[in-house]
Parts: C-alpha cells; sequence; structure tokens
C-alpha cells in the first residue's frame, strides 16, 4: 500500500510542480502568436499561482469533508481536463482560463497527496516518505524551465500542456482503483471567509496588473486595488468572529509565526517575480532557443535540490534563523549582481555567478521555510499552520511578479534589446530591496531555544490542513 500510494502520490505531485515554471521558457512563443501583452502573460503565470493559492487552505477543507481521495481524484481529473484545454486554446483569454482551473486542480492535488500518503505509511516511515514526496515537488518545480524549453524547442508550445495528459489519463483510474480513502473529518466550510479571500485578492492583483498597461491613474487600477484591500479588511474581521475560519487569527499572535510567513512572501515574491522576467531576457535579448534558455537556468533551478538536503541536515545546528537570513541575503545579492551586468549583449559567463548563488539561497529557503512557522505554534495547529505558509508563499509569487512587471513596464518595455534591459535592471533592483527587507524580517524572527522532535501525528496534520481547537502559541 505505502509503495503505490507513494509512486501515484509523486508522479502526481511532480506533474502539478511542475507547471509551477515549465510556462516560462514557453512564455515568449505565446506571446508571439498569439500577439498578446505583457499583462496576458502576467496573468498566464499569476492566475495559475493566485488559484492554487486561494484554494489551498480550501481544498484540504474539502478533503476532510468529502473524502480525501476523491477530491484527490478530482484535482486529477481537473488538472488533466485543464491541461488538454491549455493545449487546444486558441486565444490568450481562453489559455488564461484554462491555467486558473489547473491552479485549482494542483490545489487538491499537492496537499492531499501529503495526506493520503501519510495515512497510508506506518508512523515509523513517515519522515522518509514525506521527504520524498516534498523532493519529487522540489524536483518538478527544478525541471520545468528545463523541460518546457526542451519541448517548446523540439515541438510546439502547446505540448507544454500535452505532456500532462496522458499521465493524467494513467493516473485517475489508478488513484480511484488503489488508493485508500485516507479518512474523513466532519467540518464546516467558512464559505464567506473564502469568498471575502478569493475577492480581496483578485481585486489587488487585478489593479496591480492593469497598471503596467494604464498607469495608476485608470479607472481599472486604483479602485479594484483600493476596493480588494477594504474587502481584505472585511476577511480578516470576519476571520475573528467565524466559528471555523479558514485562517484563523489566533495563529497571527505569535510574533515569530507572523515574521516566519512575511519572510516566505517576500522571498517568494521577490525572486520568482525576477524569474518571470529574466527567463524572457534570455530568448528576446540574448536570442537563447527555448531549450538553451532553459538549459541556462538549471544553475539556480537545479542546485536547490543539493542544497536544501545538506541545509536540512544542518539546519538543527546552524539555526533556522540563521539559514533563512542568510537565505534572502544570498538571493537579494544574486538580483543585485544581475542588475549590474545585465546588458543587450551580456556573456552567460557574467551571469552564472549570480544563477549559483541565487540557487544557493533558493535552496536554503525550500529547507527552512516550511519548518520555521511550526516553531511557533502548538503541536495541534501545526498542520493548519503548514497550510497558511504554503498560501502565503504562493500569494507572494502572485504578488511578486504583478510588482516587479509593473516596475519593468515603468522602466522599459519590449520595444527593443536596450528598453527591455532597461525595465529589467529596474525590476531586479526592486527584487533586491524587497529580499533585503525579508532579510531583516528574517534577523527579527524570535530565537527558539530546542526545537521539538518531530511527531508523525503532527506530520499527519501538516498534510491534512486540518483546523484543530486552540492552543496555547509560542512565544
Amino acid at each position: 500500500m505505502q509503495l503505490r500510494t507513494f509512486l501515484i502520490a509523486g508522479v502526481a505531485s511532480f506533474m502539478a510542480a511542475l507547471d509551477t515554471l515549465v510556462v516560462t521558457t514557453a512564455l515568449p512563443t505565446i506571446r508571439e502568436q498569439f500577439g498578446a501583452s505583457l499583462e496576458s502573460m502576467e496573468w498566464t503565470v499569476n492566475v495559475f499561482t493566485l488559484c492554487y493559492a486561494v484554494f489551498l487552505l480550501t481544498a484540504a477543507a474539502l478533503g476532510d469533508r468529502f473524502g480525501r481521495k476523491r477530491v484527490f481524484v478530482l484535482g486529477l481529473v481537473l488538472f488533466t481536463a485543464s491541461s488538454a484545454a491549455a493545449a487546444m486554446a486558441g486565444s490568450i483569454g481562453l489559455l488564461v482560463l484554462a491555467r486558473a482551473i489547473q491552479g485549482l486542480g494542483t490545489a487538491m492535488i499537492i496537499p492531499l497527496a501529503l495526506t493520503l500518503l501519510v495515512s497510508a505509511t506506518r508512523p515509523e516511515r513517515r519522515g522518509a516518505a514525506i521527504a520524498g514526496l516534498g523532493g519529487m515537488v522540489g524536483l518538478g518545480i527544478a525541471l520545468g524551465p528545463w523541460i518546457g524549453g526542451a519541448v517548446v524547442q523540439y515541438g510546439s508550445w502547446q505540448a507544454v500542456f500535452w505532456i500532462n495528459v496522458p499521465v493524467g489519463l494513467v493516473l485517475v483510474p489508478l488513484a480511484a482503483l488503489l488508493l485508500a480513502e485516507g479518512g474523513r473529518v466532519r467540518r464546516r466550510l467558512d464559505v464567506r471567509g473564502i469568498l471575502l479571500m478569493m475577492a480581496g485578492l483578485f481585486g489587488v492583483v487585478f489593479g496591480l496588473i492593469r497598471s503596467v498597461t494604464l498607469g495608476w491613474s485608470h479607472v481599472q487600477v486604483l479602485p479594484p486595488i483600493v476596493a480588494g484591500a477594504a474587502v481584505l479588511v472585511a476577511f480578516v474581521w470576519w476571520e475573528r468572529v467565524a466559528a471555523e475560519p479558514v485562517l484563523p487569527p489566533r495563529l497571527f499572535r505569535s510574533r515569530g509565526f507572523t515574521l516566519s510567513n512575511v519572510v516566505s512572501t517576500l522571498v517568494q515574491g521577490g525572486m520568482l517575480g525576477a524569474v518571470f522576467l529574466l527567463t524572457q531576457f534570455l530568448q528576446l535579448v540574448l536570442a537563447y532557443g527555448p531549450l538553451d534558455a532553459g538549459v541556462r537556468t538549471l544553475p539556480w533551478t537545479l542546485l536547490p535540490a543539493v542544497v536544501a538536503p545538506l541545509a536540512g541536515v544542518f539546519g538543527e545546528r546552524l539555526g533556522v534563523r540563521r539559514l533563512m537570513v542568510a537565505s534572502a541575503v544570498l538571493q537579494g545579492a544574486a538580483l543585485a549582481c544581475f542588475a549590474v551586468v545585465v546588458a543587450p549583449a551580456v556573456p552567460y559567463a557574467l551571469l552564472w555567478p549570480g544563477m549559483v548563488v541565487a540557487g544557493a539561497g533558493m535552496g536554503l529557503f525550500y529547507a527552512v521555510a516550511a519548518r520555521q512557522p511550526l516553531d511557533f505554534v502548538a503541536p495541534a495547529e501545526e498542520g493548519l499552520a503548514a497550510g497558511v505558509n504554503n498560501a502565503m508563499r504562493q500569494i507572494g509569487i502572485v504578488l511578486g511578479v504583478a510588482v516587479l512587471a509593473g516596475v519593468f513596464a515603468a522602466g522599459g518595455g519590449y520595444g527593443t534589446p536596450a528598453l527591455f534591459v532597461s525595465g529589467l535592471r529596474a525590476s531586479l533592483w526592486a527584487g533586491a530591496a524587497i529580499l533585503a527587507v525579508a532579510a531583516v524580517a528574517a534577523w527579527l524572527v524570535p530565537a527558539v531555544p530546542a526545537r521539538r522532535d518531530p511527531r508523525s501525528q503532527a506530520l499527519a496534520t501538516a498534510a491534512s490542513g486540518g483546523d484543530q481547537p486552540a492552543q496555547p502559541l509560542a512565544p
């Protein structure tokens, strides 16, 4: 049972994680075919991540209420069908819609894959199983640009999405027939909180993205941002009075928990917002083909697979807070290095050191970002805390891409290589500033005298994202 569950959950998680970055090397080709704007390109990336982030906690709650295997299989169906729809999209609008459904499917697949694996694994082997599944997710993210580049160069951008379809068609019946249910918990869904959160985030992100082409004074920019912020305030108020809130305010009474999530949001936003533009720079300015561009990002995207396990081993000795500070500093320094050297004809040899430094910093981040918030909550709260941190990281990607693309548009554009470099340089300095703030916030996270030993039940709870009764919080 454990092996087949790991194989099904691992392959499904790899496939879903792959689509986080696999589309980035296809963006120039998609833009050329559809004549799409920068704003449309942002939505192609952002709508996936936004739907994933917003629906993440909801999917875990649905799994608890209606059956984890059932929701997992539904996620696979949605992801597979939307991948086919994206491949067949005849316009940028249809592609964005398909990417939104992909994000919803991913929100069902990744957390519930972990839940089902934990339920099928003996307590003494759960740590290794969870580490293996996390490795599959990290490998999917790391190989995304390279696989996307190879597929686009030797096939078409549509093939980036078609590759998911046969895998999904195999996984759906296997999951339905071979997986155990994994348990069910009756809980009330915070429907009002979910709708408020979705509406508020959509308003803010929509306004930020529209600002790229319309400017801050346009009616489609500032009013949606203000309205979205107001709805988010209402969401915070509602979560304080709701019986079973989707995002319990009690978690944020801990300064350590709050700052840990602030750091995660800023690091994801600053770094992956820069990735969105740098992958296009390699193709549009330096004229690398999709495959060559993907290969040249491997020092950045593959190094975390080496650094993260080492950081996990030495994290107890060096301290999680120090590693998080180092992560933000290294990634900020890498973006500053890029900002100094980028030029219309910059040799790749000048970009390579920054990619190595960025990859090392990203590896440290992946090793400790998910575990740091758990130091500041009670054991029974760890599952919910892990879900909140994951959601905040995805929201950070959405906001980071929107903000850095706005800086890019304000300082340059797609007109000429020189104009692109001008906008890119401004956005890289902005990303470095965001990561500098993240480094300060990471340093302000309270030190934890000693970490608790790993707990099988906490891992199971983290996988399910299930809510728990209120417990005293750590300092």
